[in-house]
């Protein structure tokens, strides 16, 4: 996401980190092992207000730096052996800044924030649920390495069956593009739970850092 804003990272010293303000809703750092020095995270990003910390292994006190919990979360983990529930909806994976769009929209996103750059990432696929006249209702984001897949921006539009709806149509995606790999994510409150009926087990904790 960051690329497709102009916005590069650096992996090092046990996190990610841009120098430069990432896009909204994305967070300047991320720690990538336990134990990453807090001061030495803040100080790779610009650390004025709005900045934002992912604490992916819940370990960090940012408090000092006049950082505040945004939330808290919960990994989780779906075996590719699985079973995969039916969802009742189509899919379709966006290749065109045009489904796209359509996407964005239906994921409440008026602003530009997912840019047709995001389409050229090779590992990056955009997903959609679509209803029989072939609105898009529901959909995530999965970014695939060698050994899982990891879906964020998990939706459904109101009326939709929330949650549950999308989790199913997104693992009916996933199963069919990436059958091998297990799924990997993060949710809290009403997601986490949905997700936790489709299969998922919950894994460690995690916090978001704002200042």
């Amino acid at each position: 996401m960051s690329r497709s804003h102009g916005v590069e990272g650096e992996f090092t010293a046990g996190a990610w980190a841009a120098a430069g303000r990432t896009p909204l809703y994305y967070p300047d750092a991320v720690t990538l092992e336990p134990g990453v020095d807090a001061g030495a995270v803040v100080a790779r990003i610009d650390a004025a207000p709005g900045a934002s910390v992912k604490d992916s292994f819940a370990d960090l006190d940012l408090s000092g730096a006049g950082f505040g919990v945004l939330f808290e979360a919960r990994w989780i983990h779906r075996a590719a052996e699985v079973p995969v529930r039916p969802s009742g909806l189509s899919w379709e994976v966006a290749v065109d800044a045009g489904a796209l769009r359509d996407w964005a929209a239906a994921w409440g996103d008026d602003t530009g924030l997912f840019r047709a750059e995001l389409l050229r990432e090779p590992e990056t696929f955009v997903l959609s649920g679509l209803a029989g006249d072939g609105r898009v209702v529901a959909g995530a984001v999965a970014s695939r390495s060698e050994r899982v897949v990891g879906i964020s921006n998990v939706f459904a539009r109101e009326g939709e069956s929330e949650a549950g709806v999308a989790w199913a149509v997104v693992l009916e995606a996933v199963e069919s593009l990436f059958p091998a790999l297990p799924v990997v994510g993060y949710e809290h409150g009403d997601a986490l739970a949905a997700a936790v009926e489709q299969g998922f087990e919950e894994l460690g904790a995690l916090r978001v850092w704002v200042r």
